[in-house]
């Protein structure tokens, strides 16, 4: 059995659009593009072996924008994330979509069922990065096993969200976290199964 986990950057009101530089996504008038550039410059130590651990190469599943910005980054700067070209890259889209990045496959039609299947067979964890779209099909057909999120002590008030409506209640727990100096927070999360309620002090 494989683990889906979606690793995102992620702004303190839930945004993840556009994270790494003005022209990834200004979709729907963004401004704010890059929004997590200033605190990789201070980055620790400590932060960047996070950081590096969690982006070990595994298979990737992606949407159909989050691939295609990665297939035109990645292929020729591997270095920056080696085994990147070597696992496969699942690419969620009913359109048509060119392949040019090696080693990737396109999912559509019933993709539930497919992504069951993945889920059910041998292989590496697989690896949701971005694709927030795809992201609420997964929260919304409980396939969600983990949560990787690297959160940045800034208010964005517009844009993309993690969490959209429609997501089915889940409770986690945490397994990792890490603190950096400027302020960001890794927290690495585990699902855990149904929401509980109660009355505090009852």
């Amino acid at each position: 059995m494989r683990r889906i986990i979606i690793q995102e950057f992620i702004s303190l009101d839930g945004i993840i659009q556009a994270p790494g530089a003005p022209e990834e996504d200004p979709s729907n008038g963004f401004k704010y593009g890059g929004w997590t550039a200033p605190f990789f410059y201070k980055a620790d130590e400590e932060a960047d072996a996070f950081m590096q651990n969690n982006l070990s190469p595994t298979d990737l599943l992606l949407g159909r924008n989050t691939y295609e910005l990665f297939a035109a980054y990645w292929p020729e700067r591997a270095d920056g994330w080696p085994g990147i070209n070597e696992v496969t890259k699942y690419v969620v889209s009913n359109n048509p979509l060119e392949l040019t990045w090696v080693n990737s496959e396109q999912i559509s039609g019933d993709v539930v069922t497919r992504l069951k299947e993945l889920k059910a067979g041998d292989g590496s964890i697989l690896k949701v990065i971005g694709s927030g779209n795809f992201a609420q099909t997964l929260f919304q057909h409980e396939l969600v096993d983990e949560l990787w999120l690297m959160i940045f002590p800034v208010i964005l008030g517009t844009g993309k969200r993690l969490f959209g409506e429609g997501i089915i209640p889940t409770s986690f727990t945490m397994v990792e976290s890490l603190v950096t100096s400027n302020g960001v927070i890794f927290a690495n999360y585990k699902r855990t199964g149904e929401v509980k309620t109660g009355t505090i002090g009852g």
